[in-house]
């Protein structure tokens, strides 16, 4: 482990580790859950270890009562008193006299509730179509919460196996991470049910679901796969079980093993804080991220389901097989499964072009690591909290966007070999950074460990300036480096930084490859310049800043730019404008050189700077800024129209609803209103006519400029939907209105029970972005604070508070309360938030009093 420096840590000890004097070999768990009384019973029986003489055996327990203890050997059996510390939530096993050295059984009874809180052994509800609730136990013990469900020892380098026994209702179903082995009736109409024991694995990877769930009949991935549900949603799991059968066969041949597991259960969970949570053989998913109605869900909708089904499945070597030793290392697990959910979805669906669309997700991570606030994708971690806090987009986009940046630079199957060595060698062990890097050396014979250090153990990442410099075959390109913020600061960070450069001379066009590790450099060119792309193919984690007049040169020459490359100059050029380093007005002058675009990703790049320019503008700028977006994006809907054509690819008829929604929203155009409203008159009419990418975008619209009566209609299909995308699309289109009465009423909604939990604090979020409600809506949560936390699950709070960016004329105020309200997880997120709010205010003070007259241009 290394610290923030990228120093070597000699020693990471602390209150929050458990000593070393004994281990766990193999678990044996039997619970009872009372899914009316919010409770389970339970009994562990724990094969250990004990490396010194001890008297006290302390291992991780939290919310739990512990009502006997003891520990056997041979014929011996020791009792002993259990003394929980909630504080750092462990438990101390006293024993009369000391357990020698050797292996030990101890033998621990305890009780818990199935609490509400989306964490742990929770309990999670649902409603019927007839209106009848069920309840359902399940668990999410990532990273520090298995404790809360049985007595352990979590820490994720301290591995076992598992043998879990439910007892349960007879007419419930119960799923575990083995298969079943055996089940047997009991009395008072009680199961008792048996799991195959498990490999080594993390105590954060246990699972047990215990409920009224449906399973699809297996089929073969390689192992057998089966899709689980509550009841009547079976016809919602054939996406998934398609692209769960690829990506496991799929992720079986990259890596060169086969899967670890003996089966593999995807279960859709009602009530998930998370997307879904990778325990092996038994992954659990938020059921929007699960199952989906193929012919009405929208392709985004579909390829949220692929990504997600994808990342977990990858996981089941990389982070369940092969698990960091501690949570600094968390990034080896989830930057790399992000890095497989996209090879697997764009091996699927090529079409998709699933790497150009994860530029945006690259340029998401930039905007956070373009802060002072920042922190690097490795760091030290201390405390549950700590760990807790790690699950941000700087671990799972910024750490895949480097990895895939290395990948194209080995070359991506030379990439591949050195996974397969990684994971051959370290299979049912942990792992530190240091050992994936020395894979991959071994491998490609590269020096990467000197490479990647300097991505992984510092925050932030360089802004590539280019500009012309003389040579003796008249041009070449000045390259320099230095660490890009929004906020100025003085900071002589380098990086190891591939720079790939294509360049057209009267020579003709070439490619050229430099490894930049000073803070300038020069590339000579074999003629004159005609133009120049750095960061060719769009895969490197750096910002580019053209001169003058290579910006012009290029900005000339689109057609010669790949679609990633037309994309990445649109955001780097957006964020030099953000972060002052370029004026607006140079930025919007681009902007209408794109009015032929064709490609989904450069307009999103177009239509979020829009959005943001949305966001800093005054009321009497938005009709100039709706005209702006008028002007840029008509001719391309113009192009394409309402309707879909024949032979039309998948991303165009996406394209059409993302620009459609753009003039309808920021655009506010009444034409698109009344097509809009007539449209989705005529799929509500005809819903087999639906045209799936559009109607998101429809919802929108009329959401945007609709009405009480509109209000209520979305409130009732939100309430009674079809599919669980569909509740999401008429639930979150209720903080779209403009009328600040209905929109209170939508703020009521995030506390009175009519959200689930799981979708509360994300509906206030986008309360806090609406620019007719924004400072209603912050009002609202000061005035509910203390209700908000006692409700919503812990990791989403920090998520709700990023949407405090938008408060501009409150900046004061909002820093002001946060230093006064600690936001359980927020650990830097919530610093990011406060500078993220800083950044859009400076960017109004230095833009916003002329914005009409620089829109008008």
């Amino acid at each position: 482990m290394r610290d923030q420096d990228g120093a070597p840590l000699a020693d990471v000890s602390d209150d929050y580790r458990l000593p070393k004097n004994a281990a766990p070999k193999r678990y044996e768990i039997r619970l009872t859950p009372d899914l009316k009384a919010f409770t389970f019973q339970g009994e562990v029986n724990i094969d250990v270890v004990v490396n010194d003489a001890t008297d006290d055996v302390v291992l991780n327990a939290l919310e739990l009562e512990i009502d006997k203890v003891s520990a056997q050997r041979g014929g011996k059996s020791l009792a002993a008193k259990a003394e929980l510390e909630p504080a750092k939530e462990r438990a101390h096993l006293r024993f009369a006299e000391k357990l020698s050295p050797g292996e030990w059984r101890l033998k621990i009874a305890f009780r818990g509730i199935l609490n509400d809180k989306l964490h742990g052994f929770y309990r999670s509800q649902y409603q019927d179509a007839s209106g009848k609730t069920h309840v359902a136990a399940t668990t999410q013990f990532e990273s520090t919460d298995a404790r809360r469900a049985f007595p352990c020892w979590d820490e994720p380098a301290l591995k076992a196996s598992y043998k879990v026994t439910l007892v349960v209702d007879e007419h419930l179903a119960a799923i575990s991470n083995g298969g079943q082995e055996s089940e047997r009736k009991l009395a008072g109409a009680k199961k008792e049910v048996v799991f195959k024991e498990t490999i080594p694995m993390s105590t954060y990877l246990v699972a047990f679901i215990v409920g009224e769930f449906d399973a699809t009949a297996p089929v073969d991935a390689g192992t057998p796969l089966r899709i689980v549900h509550v009841p009547g949603k079976q016809s919602l799991t054939g996406w998934a079980r398609q692209i769960g059968a690829f990506s496991l066969k799929h992720f079986a041949g990259y890596y060169g093993l086969k899967y670890p597991g003996d089966k593999l259960d995807l279960i859709a969970i009602p009530d998930f804080a998370s997307g879904a949570m990778e325990n092996l053989g038994a992954i659990t998913f938020r059921e929007t991220a699960l199952l989906a109605d193929e012919k009405t869900a929208s392709r985004a909708e579909l390829e949220r389901v692929a990504d997600v089904v994808s990342h977990e499945n990858a996981h089941m070597w990389f982070g369940d097989l092969v698990t960091m030793r501690w949570w600094n290392g968390i990034w080896l697990n989830e930057a790399f499964a992000t890095f497989m959910e996209m090879l697997a979805v764009d091996a699927w669906k090529p079409e998709w072009k699933r790497w150009e669309s994860f530029s945006v997700s690259r340029a998401a991570a930039m905007s956070i690591d373009g802060l002072r606030s920042t922190r690097p994708i490795e760091y030290t971690v201390r405390s549950p909290e700590d760990c807790r806090a790690m699950f941000d987009i700087l671990t799972y986009e910024k750490g895949a966007a480097v990895l895939r940046m290395l990948e194209q630079f080995l070359g991506a199957n030379v990439f591949r070999d050195g996974i397969r060595l990684y994971l051959n060698k370290h299979q049912f062990n942990n792992t530190e950074t240091g050992d994936l890097w020395d894979a991959l050396e071994a491998a490609s014979r590269e020096p990467v460990r000197k490479m990647m250090d300097s991505w992984i153990f510092q925050p932030g990442f360089p802004i590539i300036e280019a500009a012309l410099a003389a040579n003796e075959n008249g041009g070449g390109l000045k390259l320099s480096q230095r660490r890009f913020f929004y906020l100025a600061e003085d900071n002589h960070q380098l990086w190891h930084v591939p720079v790939m450069v294509r360049a057209k001379t009267d020579k003709g066009v070439s490619t050229h490859k430099v490894i930049l590790t000073t803070a300038d450099a020069t590339l000579d060119l074999p003629g004159k310049l005609e133009w120049a792309l750095l960061n060719e193919g769009g895969h490197g984690f750096y910002r580019v800043h053209y001169a003058p007049a290579l910006l012009a040169a290029i900005t000339k020459n689109l057609g010669a730019l790949q679609p990633i490359e037309r994309f990445g100059l649109v955001s780097d050029t957006w964020a030099v404008t953000v972060a002052g380093l370029g004026p607006l007005s140079e930025f919007l002058k681009m902007a209408r050189l794109f009015t032929g675009e064709t490609d989904i990703n450069v307009w999103r790049a177009l239509i979020g700077a829009f959005a943001y320019l949305d966001m800093i503008a005054s009321d009497a700028d938005r009709p100039a800024l709706a005209a702006t977006v008028r002007e840029i994006a008509g001719p391309a809907a113009a192009r394409l129209g309402w309707e879909p054509k024949s032979g039309e690819s998948e991303l165009v008829r996406q394209l059409r609803g993302t620009l459609i929604g753009a003039l309808g929203t920021l655009g506010d155009d009444p034409e698109v209103h009344q097509r809009a409203r007539d449209l989705y008159a005529r799929f509500e009419n005809n819903p087999e006519s639906a045209d799936r990418d559009l109607m998101p975008a429809l919802v929108n619209i009329l959401a945007h400029c609709g009405d009480a009566a509109r209000y209520e209609e979305f409130k009732r299909k939100f309430k009674a939907p079809r599919t669980p995308q569909e509740e999401q699309r008429f639930l979150f289109a209720l903080a779209d209105f403009r009328d600040r009465d209905l929109l209170k009423k939508t703020m009521a909604m995030t506390l009175d029970g009519q959200v689930r939990t799981q979708n509360s604090p994300y509906l206030m979020h986008s309360l806090l972005l609406n620019p007719a409600c924004r400072y209603q809506a912050w009002d609202f949560v000061r005035a509910h604070w203390d209700e908000m936390i006692e409700k919503y699950p812990d990791n989403a709070l920090p998520r709700m508070c990023e949407a405090v960016v938008a408060l501009l004329d409150r900046e004061d105020e909002v820093k002001q309360f946060f230093a006064e309200h600690r936001v359980r997880l927020g650990g830097k997120i919530i610093d990011q938030h406060l500078e993220r709010l800083s950044v859009a205010v400076g960017f109004r003070r230095r833009e916003g009093a002329n914005l009409q007259a620089t829109l008008k241009g």
